[in-house]
């Protein structure tokens, strides 16, 4: 039986992404790369760690919903995002992207 050399990593990424400060952390900077699919392997990370089946009735969302929205093409729509979001004890919000000036 071969066993997968990063094994490790993958069992400490996922014990760490269960703690919602890690995961936001995480998430948020897969969102800093401005890249969707870096977005969604960040998202399918966080979820793995929770548990997928367990996120996937937390969020009210069946199985192969879940999957589709986290897949390598999936594009989930905001609703699906804020379902899975609060499902891992995460919530979405917005900042400025600068530093704004006072006026």
């Amino acid at each position: 039986m071969t066993t997968r050399r990063d094994s490790g990593f993958d069992d400490y990424l996922a014990e760490t992404l269960k703690d919602p400060v890690e995961a936001a952390a995480y998430v948020e900077a897969a969102l800093e790369l401005e890249d969707t699919n870096a977005l969604l392997v960040a998202l399918r990370h966080v979820a793995r760690a929770h548990g997928m089946t367990d996120v996937a009735q937390r969020a009210e969302l069946g199985e192969k919903t879940l999957f589709r929205a986290l897949g390598k093409d999936g594009n989930p729509t905001l609703a699906t995002m804020q379902k899975l979001l609060h499902a891992m004890g995460l919530r979405l919000s917005v900042a400025p992207s600068h530093e704004v000036e006072a006026v």
